[in-house]
């Protein structure tokens, strides 16, 4: 099963990044949390990678409606948008929210996860379609 909604940009990494938080942000989501993987993994293994960084994305009110049907959805809320590098091109992915209905089979998340689904997508067409 697919459980990602994926984008291939050709730009630039540091780019890349922002318009992510652009456009997520233009459809309701904040960025709580940030994770540079490329930098934790070089400070805690000494391991090299191409540049990669976690998003935390929230929208207050869809987490909300969620957790309001399941207390444990947080474990499966689309919150992590990751970009990475990849070759000469970012890639920018998302967790799919249909994810939360499959594994649960809670049909009362449904309508959740087709707004948010409708958001994110959203946001990544608008990064497609933007030219550099």
């Amino acid at each position: 099963m697919p459980y990602d909604r994926t984008v291939h940009l050709d730009t630039d990494f540091a780019t890349a990044v922002e318009r992510v938080r652009e456009a997520l942000s233009a459809q309701g989501f904040g960025i709580l949390t940030e994770i540079d993987v490329t930098v934790t993994l070089k400070a805690k293994l000494d391991q090299d990678m191409e540049e990669y960084v976690i998003l935390g994305a929230c929208n207050p009110s869809l987490a909300h409606r969620a957790l309001d049907v399941d207390r444990s959805i947080g474990l499966l809320l689309p919150c992590n948008v990751v970009v990475r590098a990849e070759g000469g091109r970012t890639v920018v992915q998302a967790l799919d929210p249909d994810t939360m209905v499959a594994l649960t089979g809670l049909d009362a998340l449904r309508p959740i996860a087709d707004e948010a689904t409708r958001r994110l997508d959203a946001a990544l067409a608008s990064l497609a379609t933007r030219t550099a």
